[in-house]
């Protein structure tokens, strides 16, 4: 009888090194990168296929809860749990909190952790994997899956296969070792011993537990603590604020994978990257003659290996070669693809000059809809709003600045203090300081209008919220 297994989406990634299109409030697994679809929709639907599988658990970012849950719904994907981390932690105790709600549905079921933002190309022969790696996980091995290097890789960890497992194309894992140098990264590539480590793990629940308290009780005990304390809001799942933060940070890697007697690694083909920075994104797609990957409205001439994305306006390229160049509408990155690993440092610069650009694009998601801005100055800001039918804002005022609305399109009902009323196309309205509102979207088309904010202060934590359906408490 084949194991029942329950597909766990670790959705808690920062993708810093794809700055400036993956930031803090938007990163990488939310981005349509390598398709039209989002990297975490690609994860979500590679899953769907699965034989034996149930719905798929997400264990994410707080902040990220409502970017999931739409993802979710544009491609029709109801989840069996949606499990919000009050602090980033690493993935030991994201996969811990995934194996308890396993372990309370079937304690016998084999937990697949899945990275929701890497690249397989070749589905089939990830599910056929799968299907193999579980059926090994069922008699308790621990599996990780071993990706062939196809070069000397300095970004990725590597695995060492020790002795193979008698009829099953699988072998024990003899030793991980982190991101090596250059020349040791060679030396592994030509053993054929050694595998990337793809960071994707087959468990059996119960096994994994134990193992996880054999080796790192402190990182099971906080999770249990959190756990214990979990309450449902909406369609998901809360933690213990402060238990979860007692919890150590650490990878599964670390805390369970690399002092475990019960490690194996299923060698794999299935054309995985974990698409990490701007040079992978060029070696994994199809480019043209000059070997560029050409992404909107590009213009090269004379260029060579390049990778050119262009998101708000017309870029022209003249003259380069093995470079990366990046627009964004408030950012542009130009890299040579051999330091792409270094733009991390580009974020770090960001933060510690306590700038923006690095936290959000100028389109700010929110359960609503979105605002973006598209102009500012002193004591003033412009917004562009979209407000999805049948959504609404908070009923909520402000301390220290007033807004006049102004209906583009779709029909607005409006709600300030004992006031009600609706606004159609061109029609506009004024909110003074102070004033308790709330804007909604009572139509079945999306709501746009421009916002312009006056006052002494402007910040998005100049929000006092009386009642909110999305149950958000500030932002």
């Amino acid at each position: 009888m084949k194991p029942l297994i329950f597909p766990v989406i670790l959705c808690g990634g920062a993708g810093t090194r794809l700055w400036p299109m993956s930031r803090q409030l938007l990163p990488k697994q939310f981005l349509p990168l390598v398709s039209e679809q989002s990297m975490l929709q690609e994860t979500a639907l590679r899953i769907k296929g699965l034989q034996n599988a149930a719905s798929p658990v997400v264990v994410g970012n707080d902040e990220h809860r409502f970017l999931v849950a739409e993802q979710m719904r544009e491609i029709g994907v109801r989840l069996d749990a949606h499990i919000l981390e009050p602090a980033g932690r690493n993935t030991a105790p994201a996969v811990a909190l995934a194996a308890l709600h396993v372990a309370s549905v079937n304690p016998d079921g084999v937990l697949l952790a899945l990275p929701a933002d890497h690249l397989i190309k070749n589905e089939g022969a990830f599910r056929a994997a799968v299907e193999r790696a579980a059926a090994l996980a069922a008699k308790g091995w621990l599996m990780t899956f071993g990706v062939r290097p196809e070069y000397p890789a300095t970004g990725y960890g590597y695995i060492e296969q020790g002795e193979p497992i008698a009829q099953s194309g699988a072998f024990k894992v003899a030793t991980f070792i982190e991101k090596p140098d250059e020349e040791r990264a060679r030396t592994f590539v030509e053993s054929g011993r050694h595998r990337w480590n793809s960071g994707i793990f087959a468990f059996p629940v119960a096994a994994f537990l134990e193992e996880l308290e054999r080796h790192r009780p402190d990182i099971l005990s906080a999770v249990r603590a959190a756990w214990s304390k979990r309450r449902k809001d909406l369609d998901f799942v809360r933690l213990d604020a402060d238990a979860f933060a007692a919890c150590p940070a650490e990878s599964v890697d670390r805390a369970v994978m690399e002092r475990t007697g019960r490690a194996a690694m299923l060698p794999v083909e299935m054309g995985w990257s974990d698409v990490g920075s701007w040079s992978t994104l060029w070696e994994v797609a199809e480019k043209d003659r000059d070997g560029n990957v050409l992404r909107g409205d590009v213009n090269a001439i004379r260029t060579k290996n390049c990778y050119v994305r262009a998101e708000k306006r017309m870029v022209s390229v003249v003259g380069l070669e093995d470079t990366v160049v990046v627009e964004t509408d408030d950012a542009v990155l130009v890299a040579h693809r051999s330091c792409a690993q270094l733009v991390r440092e580009v974020v770090g610069q960001l933060d510690r000059a306590r700038r923006n650009e690095h936290v959000s694009h100028r389109r700010v998601y929110r359960p609503w809809g979105y605002y973006e801005c598209i102009d500012r100055g002193a004591r003033y800001q412009v917004k562009r709003l979209m407000v999805k039918p049948q959504h609404a804002l908070s009923l909520q005022m402000h301390h220290h600045r007033a807004e006049h609305w102004i209906v583009v399109s779709g029909a607005a009902r409006v709600t300030c203090e004992d006031r009600v009323w609706l606004l159609s196309e061109n029609q506009s309205t004024y909110i003074p300081i102070g004033a308790k509102h709330r804007l909604e979207n009572p139509g079945k088309v999306p709501l746009y209008l421009v916002e312009v904010q006056s006052g002494g202060y402007l910040g998005e934590d100049d929000i006092v919220r009386f009642e909110d359906r999305y149950h958000r408490e500030a932002g």
